[in-house]
Parts: structure tokens; C-alpha cells; sequence
């Protein structure tokens, strides 16, 4: 795995609770993502490589949540779109993927039509639906907005907010995201953790503000969750866009 810094022409975009980033495909390894990934091609094709064999050269794959996978591209640059469950994007971008082709339920398309590349990341994101709520239980949305705020919030302390018992909290809360509490906590840790480096604070810094217990304890959750190690993160241009922002 390579081990130089990302090139300046990488950039990502965070949003609360999505990110998208665009650039070099890298050579990631074996990971495994606590959100959805809409994994777009700018060039080239891809496979992806899971314990059930890889696919055929696909354009665009819509990656599930915990599914260890090994993306292999044959071009030079990629789009990664990371879809918070608890909005209307993610249920709007499978529909798009199951109505374009009869291969949907592996999850991959062979064209590339599902969004345009020269698009405002926004409408990446948007996938053409509005940013509207797709958890239809109000208690599993609220939880979900609250933890992008408060990563800290434990999974007891949240099945007491929804009167709930905490293993009937945690069943639900999976069922109504398709992740799990332990998971959708990560990824918020890492939101704040990514914001905290593009306010130029360093990783120990960034790590201990997202409240990893350590240094070494972000930099293994990242590498499981990214297929590459956090040092090459601060190359990135990162913009956070503010929740109002136009989508």
C-alpha cells in the first residue's frame, strides 16, 4: 500500500451525516463502511471484490453498509458518496440503481447515466430526490441527528430517550437504517473528526475531539472504515457545507 501523502487534487465535501469525495482512485484495501457508498468511476471501470466473488467491470456499485469489499480500478479517478441512511437519499439512489439495470441485486450497474459527473457535489448527493427524512420512525431520526452532534451518546442512554429497552432500541435502530448504533456512532466520529482537520487541527487533535479514546484507536477504526491509513487525510481540500446550504 502506498505510502505517500494524497495529492492536492483530492477533495471532499462534508455534509451532516454524508461526505462525497473525488479523486485518485487509490489502492485501498480491504474495507468496510458503517454508511452506504455510491462508488462512481470518472474513468475507466471497476470491480468489487467480496467474500462472494468479484463483480463483473462495473461504472457504478452501491456498496452496503458492513460489507467488507476491495474496490480495483482500472482508471485514475474515483467518487466515493458516503449516504446517511436517515434521509430520502440513499432509498432514492437504490431505486435509481434497481430501475436501471437487472443486475441491482448485487448492488452494481454497468453504466454510468445514475448521476452527471460535472454535477455541484449537492446534487451528487441529492440523486435527484429530495433530502428528505427515509426513517419513518421519528425516535430512530431523532437518535441519528443527535449522535452527529454527540457521538458520545451511549446506546442505553438513547434506548432511555425513545422508551425503549436497550436491546429493543438497538434492533430497531438497525432495522430502520440498515447499520448498526456501533456503527452509525463511528461514522459520526469520523464526520467530526474530518471537520476538525479541515479547521486545521491535527489528527491527535481531531481524534480526541471526535472523542476517539486514543490516537492509534482512530487510526485503526479509519483504517477498517476506509481501506487506508488517516495520515494521508490532512492533503486533502476539504469543504464542509453547512446544513442550509442548497441541494
Amino acid at each position: 500500500m502506498p505510502t505517500d501523502a494524497l495529492p492536492r487534487t483530492c477533495h471532499l465535501w462534508l455534509w451532516p451525516g454524508q461526505a462525497v469525495y473525488t479523486g485518485p482512485a487509490l489502492d485501498l484495501a480491504s474495507h468496510s463502511g458503517s454508511v452506504a457508498c455510491l462508488a462512481l468511476a470518472l474513468d475507466g471501470v471497476f470491480t468489487v471484490e467480496t467474500s462472494a466473488g468479484t463483480t463483473p467491470p462495473v461504472r457504478s456499485a452501491l456498496i452496503a453498509p458492513r460489507q467488507v469489499h476491495r474496490l480495483r480500478a482500472d482508471g485514475d479517478r474515483m467518487r466515493f458518496c458516503y449516504l446517511d441512511p436517515s434521509t430520502a437519499r440513499l432509498a432514492a439512489c437504490a431505486a435509481s440503481m434497481r430501475a436501471g439495470d437487472a443486475a441491482v441485486r448485487t448492488g452494481h450497474r454497468r453504466e454510468n447515466d445514475l448521476i452527471s459527473m460535472d454535477a455541484h457535489p449537492a446534487e451528487w448527493l441529492d440523486i435527484a430526490a429530495p433530502p428528505g427524512p427515509t426513517v419513518q420512525d421519528p425516535r430512530i431520526r431523532a437518535t441519528a441527528r443527535h449522535l452527529l452532534e454527540a457521538p458520545d451518546l451511549t446506546a442505553a442512554e438513547a434506548a432511555r430517550r425513545c422508551g425503549l429497552s436497550t436491546s429493543r432500541f438497538l434492533r430497531l435502530f438497525a432495522a430502520h437504517t440498515g447499520t448498526t448504533f456501533r456503527r452509525y456512532r463511528l461514522w459520526a466520529r469520523m464526520l467530526l473528526a474530518a471537520r476538525a482537520v479541515a479547521g486545521r487541527s491535527t489528527l491527535t487533535d481531531a481524534a480526541a475531539e471526535a472523542g476517539f479514546a486514543s490516537p492509534s484507536h482512530f487510526s485503526d477504526a479509519f483504517t477498517r472504515m476506509f481501506g487506508l491509513r488517516p495520515s494521508r487525510l490532512p492533503a486533502l481540500d476539504i469543504t464542509v457545507v453547512p446544513p442550509a446550504a442548497p441541494r
